[in-house]
């Protein structure tokens, strides 16, 4: 087992914004034992918080009721109770703990909060770079994935198939491709 420790972040110190008109959070699940229903919240925020000594903090919201994945009536039904139960927990969080180094790559560890439920989760972190941006001040992106179990999170519904199986799998790979500008 790896201890948890935080390395220095491979971008300057400062505050970093999501820019969620450049940043996309996805989900896949899989539907009917045999293909994946794919996602996104459309509505999220968060930061990177880069202190002095270059140790990187991380918080991020998203609004599960932002949820898209292109039919109204499946979107629905994942707002309801059954799943997210949005209208009681209609945010789901992100907050590091730290970060660690995985070969070239990073593994970034957290707190996730969903439907009121907070599990420990690693997220496999790959830094894209940085950039000067295009006048508005200097990016950074990065990209990463995780998968969860959707039970640990109380969002238990079975759904069984006639023939053996549920309509909706157990895990949901989350995957985040993020661009954050350096605050003035």
């Amino acid at each position: 087992m790896t201890s948890a420790t935080t390395v220095k972040a491979p971008i300057p110190a400062g505050t970093w914004t999501i820019d969620p008109v450049h940043s996309t959070i996805g989900f896949s699940v899989k539907h009917l034992m045999v293909s994946k229903v794919r996602g996104t919240f459309d509505t999220f925020s968060g930061t990177i918080t880069v202190d002095e000594n270059g140790v990187p903090s991380v918080r991020a919201a998203i609004d599960v009721n932002s949820i898209n994945t292109r039919n109204d009536q499946r979107d629905a039904h994942i707002r309801s109770a059954d799943f997210f139960d949005a209208e009681k927990f209609p945010t789901a969080t992100f907050v590091s703990t730290a970060v660690r180094e995985n070969g070239d790559d990073y593994v970034l560890e957290g707190d996730f909060t969903l439907k009121g439920v907070t599990k420990k989760v690693d997220l496999d972190l790959e830094f894209n770079g940085t950039n000067p941006g295009m006048g508005q001040g200097q990016v950074a992106g990065f990209e990463a994935k995780t998968v969860i179990n959707r039970k640990d999170f109380g969002i238990d519904i079975d759904m069984p198939l006639e023939g053996g199986g549920v309509v909706v799998g157990d895990k949901i790979t989350i995957t985040l491709e993020i661009e954050a500008a350096l605050q003035a």
